[in-house]
């Protein structure tokens, strides 16, 4: 059985456990395996800007015309220091600082040649932005892809690296060549492959998927080599709600569902996989299972595209206290074709996309990230309706393969309406995979608590 495995930033932190826990569970070691790793917690953050905060990082001194150089310089001191703490992994890490140095020293060439084509003014600036972003991101997963090859043949494990990073070769080649190209001709029998989380490629994964790049590389790894499942290893399950929101004991591991609630997560911010990541597996019908890297002999939770729950039941309360409404009244509304067209096109000329949608006669009411607001957007709505009524809210969401049970959406009114929680917008579709909540910020993480116990907890 080929399996491909992506083992996440926080857990790459803790490699004394993925090394114990899934690399050498049990003393043994299976080959057939190939790890598709992230940047050490953090790194990325670094390298480019904070994921949750935005607090900027390398690529924003860039762009400024900072410092960059002494903010590598730094970070080069950052690495080195995230490395000693593998010293008695036996990590070479005279070997690794070089590694290091050289790649660092010549990112700084790069940068600097960058820098002095943007200024030549001969040039969209915005292309060679944009490839600067490439470049940092590039650096953390060739940091920690490079470590765990070194690890693991120190301590007598056949090891393969394979740097998708492209750093030092001039190959013109989109994603999916690159990585047909560094797969082939390795025999998976005999060596557990290590591969960089970030690819490199014409179209620039960065561009393309921005921060979801790693869940990207992991996904068409999966595809070229035809694995027979894809795993992906966190530092917690995937479970009926958030650990952090309700109690531990509480937060049922979910075991099976398929790929459709994976897109409700991704939806509402609580990744299961990247949604374009997601895609390639489930149209080549490879499972992905979910798994805690604390938790190695707990199978953790299978995602396929077929599975449908035999048990009519709610698997997972997720959502997010991070999100505005936008509602657009306008009283011509009513009976006119097209007008939801009209109003989507200014959100689509601003980048925004919505979480939830729900409409009447002359309604239309729309769920956005907060970090998507944009002032410019609802001046220009406020131009153009009579009414534009926004609000920082929160938004509930109910799933399950397998919700399409009468009295659902009762229960969960009912329990929101016990603990005095208004439901204050609410939206449905046919296919009946997630049931949306629009209700007070204050009353969040209570909501998903009381429905966590009353329509998940309670059923097992």
């Amino acid at each position: 059985m080929l399996t491909v495995e992506k083992i996440g930033g926080t857990s790459m932190s803790r490699f004394h456990d993925v090394f114990n826990n899934i690399i050498h569970g049990g003393g043994k070691v299976a080959y057939n395996r190939i790890f598709v790793v992230s940047a050490y917690n953090d790194v990325t953050n670094w390298l480019l800007e904070h994921k949750k905060t935005g607090v900027p990082g390398i690529h924003a001194s860039f762009v400024k015309n900072g410092k960059y150089e002494t903010a590598l310089d730094g970070l080069l001191q950052k690495l080195l220091a995230i490395n000693r703490t593998f010293a008695d992994l036996k990590l070479d890490l005279a070997a690794a600082e070089r590694f290091l140095r050289e790649r660092i020293e010549q990112t700084k060439n790069y940068l600097k040649s960058m820098a002095e084509v943007v200024a030549s003014g001969y040039v969209d600036k915005h292309n060679i932005l944009f490839a600067a972003r490439e470049l940092l991101a590039s650096i953390g997963e060739a940091h920690s892809a490079f470590n765990t090859v070194d690890i693991l043949k120190h301590n007598g494990i056949q090891a393969t690296l394979v740097d998708l990073s492209g750093f030092n070769d001039e190959d013109y080649l989109t994603i999916d060549e690159r990585i047909h190209k560094a797969f082939s001709g390795i025999d998976f029998s005999k060596t557990i492959t290590v591969a960089t989380g970030y690819t490199k490629g014409t179209e620039g994964i960065m561009r393309e998927f921005d921060r979801g790049y790693s869940e990207v590389t992991f996904s068409k790894i999966a595809v070229e080599v035809g694995a027979d499942e894809a795993v992906i290893h966190k530092e917690f399950h995937l479970a009926s709600a958030d650990p952090r929101v309700v109690s531990p004991e509480k937060a049922v591991t979910v075991g099976f569902t398929n790929y459709d609630v994976a897109d409700q997560l991704a939806d509402v911010g609580m990744e299961a996989i990247h949604p374009k990541a997601s895609k390639p597996l489930e149209r080549h019908g490879i499972p992905l299972r979910i798994k805690n890297t604390f938790e190695p002999d707990h199978p953790g939770t299978l995602i396929s595209k077929t599975y449908i729950g035999k048990e009519s039941r709610v698997e997972i309360i997720a959502g997010s206290d991070k999100v505005v409404v936008i509602e657009v009244h306008d009283s011509s509304m009513v009976g006119e074709a097209g007008f939801d067209m009209h109003v989507m096109q200014i959100f689509y000329r601003h980048g925004i996309s919505y979480i939830m949608k729900a409409t009447n006669a002359n309604s239309i009411t729309l769920v956005i990230w907060e970090k998507d607001r944009r002032e410019e957007l609802i001046r220009e709505l406020k131009a153009k309706y009579e009414l534009v009524t926004v609000r920082e809210q929160a938004i509930v969401c109910i799933i399950g393969s397998n919700i399409a049970q009468p009295g659902v959406l009762s229960r969960a009114a009912s329990v929101l309406a016990e603990h005095k929680i208004n439901v204050e917008c609410i939206s449905q579709s046919l296919r009946q995979v997630s049931i949306q909540l629009v209700i007070q910020r204050k009353d969040f993480h209570k909501a998903i608590t009381v429905l966590n116990e009353t329509l998940c907890f309670s059923q097992q």
